[in-house]
């Protein structure tokens, strides 16, 4: 018998790390090629990371919620069994995981499957994870069922388990589909899996993690009391978790206390990172116009099923971009070389629960302004849910930034690095504006354009801010011409 072991592969995301949000096999499963193994959070997506190799699983290398580096073990499988039997294996699931199935088949799961690592597509296509359910540990004791709620109990790195109040050695493991579920329950120190569910079949929802914050906050509340035997356990995990959610420490500088310190996680590392290298490399510029957006807004108005502002503006900045080329591209440091690219892939900042992404809009300068619309819903959409896919969180060449959906004017925003500019739209208000000579009520909002200057100079920089404004203020004549 050969053992096979799969390192954790780079998930084309530039990352190095990936923490290990929930093993979906444990030791002794039969696994299939392309099945998937392992749900891994990165800094940007969740995504479940499918086998190379068929057999039986005979080591897990990490446990669930740690950090693992790319290139390092992750899955060990003996090849025991030809893979057409191994694929063939369908163990029986409980009926709440068949809903769970069914909410993964309607696009409400928490990731993008990551295909085929040296296998073909079609070999994959349409599978999903599929909880399993498999005997307790051995030694293990069942635990007493609870009243009213289920406990999940995470798989253990050898392949044990505890079983789930009310089931009967059935293994459960954490129902999520929401990654923001898990960024809430980590920054407040809590383990997900420790988490009673009250969706369908043991769901866990942003609902059910705030109520254990709270339930946590009032047992750190109350007075301590000198433990008894029986209740030594008890008392250590309290302290534990009161430990996670507050400090007491006193800071020298201020000589203020310290309410509470929370771990940057891998989002805000990745975040961090980016924006310190961009303020490090890029010489930055700011340019800045107000425009006159009352025929644009007159124009939405016109039809309430067209497209919608944002569209609109993307559609303008599409011309800009081809316009002026120089700002479609990077600087190559390396061989200093400016790029310039033969496409567009118009990055989108969204504000999530999570914190400010930016997927891109793939071929924008392929698709008409009704169908940038579309796009643009879908992948807001796709980014407050958690399921941009890494490719287009990563592909973008130029970013268009809403920040009046914010309620706000102006921003001197950071690029995007490695992108060389960033555009910015401002809140639309009713301010007066001199027309024909006379003051009259209209539509006005800021646009904010800041660029490397490596690339351009400030000529180029404003002939791109003219193109944009100039259509929105006569959009119909700008549509004309695209």
């Amino acid at each position: 018998m050969s053992t096979q072991t799969f390192d954790l592969p780079d998930l084309g995301e530039g990352l190095t790390e990936a923490e290990v949000v929930r093993w979906l096999v444990a030791v002794g499963d039969t696994v299939a090629v392309d099945q998937p193994v392992v749900e891994v959070e990165t800094a940007k997506s969740v995504v479940e990371v499918p086998s190379p190799f068929a057999g039986t699983v005979s080591d897990l290398h990490g446990d669930e919620g740690e950090v693992m580096v790319v290139g390092r073990p992750l899955i060990s499988v003996a090849a025991d069994e030809p893979a057409d039997t191994a694929r063939a294996a369908a163990p029986a699931v409980s009926p709440e995981a068949e809903r769970y199935c069914e909410e993964e088949r309607a696009g409400t799961g928490s990731g993008n499957v990551l295909i085929g690592y040296g296998t073909p597509d079609a070999q994959a296509t349409g599978r999903r994870r599929r909880p399993r359910t498999r005997p307790p540990a051995r030694g293990a004791q069942p635990s007493a069922p609870a009243t009213g709620s289920v406990a999940p109990v995470p798989a253990t790195r050898s392949g044990g388990s505890s079983p789930a109040a009310g089931s009967s050695g059935t293994r459960r493991v954490p129902l999520v589909t929401s990654p923001l579920v898990r960024q809430m329950a980590r920054e407040a120190g809590l383990r997900i899996a420790d988490v009673p569910g009250s969706g369908p079949g043991g769901l866990i929802t942003r609902r059910d993690v705030r109520a254990a914050v709270e339930s946590a906050r009032a047992d750190a509340a109350v007075p301590p009391r000198a433990p008894e035997a029986s209740d030594s356990a008890t008392s250590a995990t309290s302290a534990t978790s009161a430990t996670s959610a507050t400090s007491a420490a006193t800071d020298a500088r201020t000589g203020l206390t310290e309410a509470s310190r929370t771990p940057m996680n891998g989002f805000r590392k990745a975040v961090a990172a980016s924006l310190s290298r961009s303020r490090r490399e890029i010489p930055e510029a700011t340019v800045w116009v107000d425009v006159d957006a009352t025929d644009l807004v007159r124009l939405r108005r016109s039809d309430p099923d067209g497209p919608g502002l944002l569209a609109y503006v993307a559609r303008f900045v599409v011309a800009g971009l081809r316009a002026f080329p120089e700002l479609n591209g990077l600087v190559d440091t390396e061989r200093g070389e400016l790029v310039q690219y033969d496409g567009i892939n118009l990055g989108l900042a969204v504000q999530t629960d999570r914190g400010l992404v930016a997927p891109a809009v793939m071929g924008a300068h392929e698709l008409t302004t009704r169908a940038l619309d579309a796009r643009i819903r879908e992948l807001t959409r796709q980014a407050r849910e958690g399921t941009v896919s890494p490719a287009q969180m990563n592909a973008g060449t130029f970013t268009l930034n809403n920040y009046g959906s914010l309620r706000v004017d102006g921003s001197a925003a950071i690029i995007n690095h490695p992108q060389v500019a960033i555009l910015g739209l401002g809140r639309i208000l009713d301010r007066p504006w001199i027309v024909d000579g006379e003051v009259v009520a209209r539509k006005i909002t800021q646009l904010s354009f800041a660029f490397d200057h490596r690339v351009c100079d400030g000529g180029a920089a404003a002939g791109f801010m003219r193109v944009v404004a100039d259509a929105m203020e006569n959009p119909s004549a700008a549509i004309a011409d695209l």
